[in-house]
């Protein structure tokens, strides 16, 4: 089986004063891919939003908020729609120092961490990053080198391709950004005194309550449609 896997990540930088990152991917059979970006279309237009227009973590305001409901209600009840990710907790506890590696070593180790569950010997794989600044290109190579290493796949017969693409040009990869948003909003420590958006608030207890899981915990490793993996960078110390 060939599959497509769509990964994006979320306040990945060292020092952004953030405490948790999230790194994630929403996968599907590469023969379903254009049902479900036609579905998502489907979903924008139905709720007043062009279909070219971009969805976004970021973008979730009361107006649209049904818009984004709907993508998620989509997502669990598609059964060819998967999600991963991996939450980095308290990532200003990180010591790089201590373990011989650089900041850019350990996020290319975390992202095959990611990946790693969702990769088969079995099967094949074409993986897409969301291109963020002019070094997308090099940071994917990176990444297949690494991942392929970590696997032996050293043909790369698993992983055909890895390659930087644009989230705003591609529906699925949209999905992607609005739930790591929400899995890193749901785990972030925010300022005293500050006011949480009611509108994305909906969308954590939605994914809540169709997944059954808090999103601040691990889940089983085998679990297919939601799963998360906690790490605590306090547990390395």
């Amino acid at each position: 089986m060939l599959y497509k896997v769509y990964c994006d990540e979320t306040c990945h930088l060292e020092h952004d004063g953030i405490n948790d990152m999230v790194i994630g991917a929403v996968w599907c059979p590469q023969d379903k891919l254009r049902k479900i970006n036609q579905r998502i279309q489907k979903i924008k237009i139905r709720n007043g939003i062009s279909p070219s227009a971009e969805m976004k973590w970021t973008k979730i305001s009361p107006a649209k908020v049904q818009a984004y409901k709907d993508v998620i209600d989509y997502f669990f009840d598609d059964d060819d729609l998967h999600f991963r990710a991996i939450i980095i907790r308290d990532k200003t506890k990180l010591n790089h120092a201590a373990f011989h590696q650089t900041h850019d070593e350990w996020y290319y180790k975390m992202y095959f961490d990611m990946l790693k569950v969702i990769l088969s010997p079995e099967d094949q794989y074409e993986i897409y990053i969301d291109i963020k600044d002019t070094l997308s290109y090099q940071k994917a190579q990176k990444l297949k080198e690494v991942c392929s290493n970590s696997m032996y796949d050293f043909s790369q017969n698993v992983i055909r391709r890895l390659q930087p693409v644009r989230s705003d040009e591609i529906q699925i990869m949209q999905l992607v950004d609005i739930l790591i948003g929400a899995v890193g909003y749901e785990n972030r420590i925010f300022p005293e005194g500050f006011v949480k958006s009611q509108a994305k608030l909906d969308i954590i207890n939605l994914i809540k309550k169709r997944s059954n899981y808090s999103l601040s915990r691990t889940t089983l490793l085998r679990e297919e449609k939601c799963n998360l993996f906690i790490w605590d960078a306090r547990d390395t110390i």
